[in-house]
């Protein structure tokens, strides 16, 4: 049997400044899971690292403990792998005041 795929973008040409976060997506039907994020443009200021959050109902996050680093230039590249992440899915970030980052974040899922 062929694992079930699915690449879910939920944020494009996004601008993060202060408190940011993707859209929630609701994945509990993957074991595992790749977030990707990409820089669309060239980033201002110092950057945090993001945050990957969880829900039970898609509107009330926890932090899940998961870190990674935002990408430093245009068209670089981060991510992370995760699981045992439950239902809803997203990624967080607050960035200082004068920083900010323009985003393309994809969740890839695997059943």
């Amino acid at each position: 049997m062929l694992p079930e795929n699915l690449t879910a973008v939920v944020a494009r040409n996004e601008t993060w400044s202060g408190t940011s976060a993707t859209e929630p997506y609701e994945a509990g039907w993957a074991k595992e899971a790749i977030v990707f994020v990409r820089a669309l443009k060239e980033p201002k200021g110092p950057l945090p690292r993001a945050r990957v959050q969880i829900s039970a109902d898609g509107m009330h996050w926890c932090d899940e403990g998961s870190e990674f680093d935002l990408p430093a230039a245009k068209d670089a590249v981060t991510f992370k792998r995760l699981n045992h992440f439950g239902n809803f899915l997203r990624v967080a970030a607050t960035l200082p005041n004068g920083s900010e980052i323009t985003v393309l974040v994809t969740f890839h899922l695997k059943a």
